[in-house]
């Protein structure tokens, strides 16, 4: 397996990490494969071991592979794929939970904030303006799946006060509160699905060491109610390696 071209202009850590992954990702490489050794990385990829090691530490901290002695790196079992917002939605209203199967959340947080420009865009408000922001992040045995955010007009915290408090809610998810306390249901999802390089503000959230390179997904989605007004607009950033997964019908 050898690297990519160099004009790839990533450290050479994240070059050798990054290819790995795709490998794991397409399914290539599968569960119990082991990845070459340190010294043959070293020699395939013209590095130092020091580098290949790091590279290797980049796919331990992502879950992807585990490190066996006196056998090697080893690929990990295939983590919970990333969930949609509108997904974890539609879980919540045939089980109560958002969850996936393995899958917890943590870091419950909560609060009236000013709304940063991107948001405050989608919300129709000006930037500044007052909006409630939860958020919390999904793990499972592999680590982080996803930080997710939701953003809420301010105005459902005059019913809903525990919207802008930072524990988990009870009850179901903000989207079932708001329904059951307002009659405004959702009738629609405007969804996006994107990747970028992860951020310095997202390697934070997502729990992973200052500086490293790695590609995200990001999937948002605008909860609609019958008459096109915002109910909540949410925003999930997928751990590296993560993948999304669909299963559809063939027309016959």
């Amino acid at each position: 397996m050898s690297g990519p071209p160099r004009a790839d202009n990533r450290p050479p850590y994240a070059r050798i990490a990054s290819h790995y992954r795709e490998l794991i990702s397409s399914g290539e490489l599968s569960p119990g494969d082991l990845l070459p050794s340190i010294k043959t990385l070293s020699t395939e990829w013209g590095v130092s071991t020091a580098t290949a090691d790091r590279a290797m530490r980049v796919l331990r901290e992502e879950k992807l592979v585990q490190g066996i002695p006196g056998v090697g790196t080893e690929v990990m079992t295939r983590p919970i794929p990333l969930a949609s917002g509108s997904e974890r939605h539609d879980r919540s209203s045939k089980t109560q939970s958002a969850w996936g199967v393995g899958e917890k959340s943590s870091d419950h947080t909560a609060g009236i904030v000013k709304a940063p420009e991107d948001v405050a865009h989608v919300l129709g408000i000006s930037p500044g303006d007052d909006v409630i922001r939860r958020s919390r992040v999904y793990r499972d045995a592999h680590g982080i799946v996803s930080h997710s955010t939701s953003w809420i007009p301010v105005e459902f915290a005059q019913v809903l006060p525990e919207l802008a408090r930072s524990e988990r809610l009870k009850g179901g998810l903000s989207l079932d509160l708001i329904a059951r306390a307002t009659g405004r249901r959702v009738a629609k999802r405007a969804h996006e699905e994107g990747a970028r390089i992860a951020t310095a503000h997202d390697l934070e959230l997502l729990e992973l060491e200052a500086g490293t390179v790695a590609a995200i997904l990001v999937l948002t989605v605008q909860f609609l109610d019958a008459d096109g007004e915002l109910l909540e607009y949410g925003v999930d950033l997928g751990a590296p390696g993560r993948t999304r997964r669909a299963l559809t019908e063939v027309p016959e």
